[in-house]
């Protein structure tokens, strides 16, 4: 019988404030809990507005402890409810002035298993992340949760090949990349680096656009969000490029195996030459 797990994701709009965003998010979850899935993501920073198009201090009150704050708290609680397992990221604040982009894995009975930080840390123009966002600190972890391991990489991470590798030594099976990307180059970038990762460490991704423009900047997110199997191949349609959406996709875990017999790239590395790769 064929290891097949019914995977969700959410892009969404921003309604304007953090209660109805969350309210949103629960009954997107929730329908996709209908739909049978087992597994649900959500875009970066998802209980807020993108406030990085901008660097004011007022921002800050959107952090919250992670996993004792108000959110991974009420993600927990509907993890239980659905039986699915949660990927969500928020704004975290560990202590005062140490502020990270995080994303807190819950299983599917409502147990933190961990977070995973942000680790490449833009800041550039609509993207001021620095200001707000220290780089991450905790490595790649993966996740073994109730529908097999789980990882997690964010936004600008993907254009970094080194992480996307780290998960996949760490077994990863599927790794959730919540985004929050605008109309421009990265929307020709957004169709080639997951699938191109997925390829190479032969793993499913799914990929999470936020969608729409919000009241902080100019930024167009386009959505598209996808998921992406190891062969590079979409599991279905992307989701739309300016329409809230909610995906929920098959995905044939067997196919990693599959994937890994036949192009065997993880025989055929070469650790002991690279060397050169981490040196400043």
């Amino acid at each position: 019988m064929a290891n097949v797990v019914r995977a969700a994701l959410v892009q969404a709009t921003w309604t304007g404030d953090t209660e109805s965003m969350v309210a949103k998010h629960e009954e997107h979850a929730r329908e996709a809990a209908r739909q049978g899935a087992e597994v649900i993501g959500f875009q970066e920073v998802f209980n807020a507005p993108y406030f990085c198009q901008v660097q004011d201090p007022e921002h800050y009150r959107w952090a919250e402890p992670v996993p004792d704050g108000p959110t991974t708290r009420r993600m927990q609680a509907l993890a239980r409810e659905t039986g699915m397992v949660i990927v969500v990221p928020v704004f975290e604040v560990e202590q005062s002035g140490f502020y990270y982009n995080t994303a807190a894995v819950i299983d599917a009975d409502g147990t933190v298993l961990g977070t995973y930080r942000k680790h490449h840390i833009p800041q550039v123009k609509g993207f001021w992340e620095k200001f707000y966002f220290r780089p991450g600190n905790l490595g790649w972890p993966v996740f073994d949760t109730a529908v097999g391991k789980v990882g997690v990489y964010i936004c600008y991470d993907r254009h970094f090949p080194e992480g996307w590798r780290q998960l996949g030594l760490g077994g990863a099976q599927l790794v959730y990349d919540p985004s929050a990307t605008h109309r421009g180059l990265s929307a020709h970038l957004w169709r080639l680096e997951q699938p191109a990762a997925a390829v190479a460490n032969e793993y499913f991704v799914a990929a999470i656009n936020r969608v729409g423009q919000e009241e902080y900047g100019d930024n167009d997110f386009y959505g598209t969000s996808y998921f992406v199997d190891p062969r590079g191949q979409f599991v279905g349609e992307p989701a739309s490029d300016t329409k809230e959406e909610l995906l929920v996709r098959d995905l044939d875990f067997d196919l990693i195996e599959e994937v890994r017999q036949q192009w065997a790239f993880y025989r055929d590395r070469r650790p002991d030459a690279y060397e050169g790769l981490v040196q400043p």
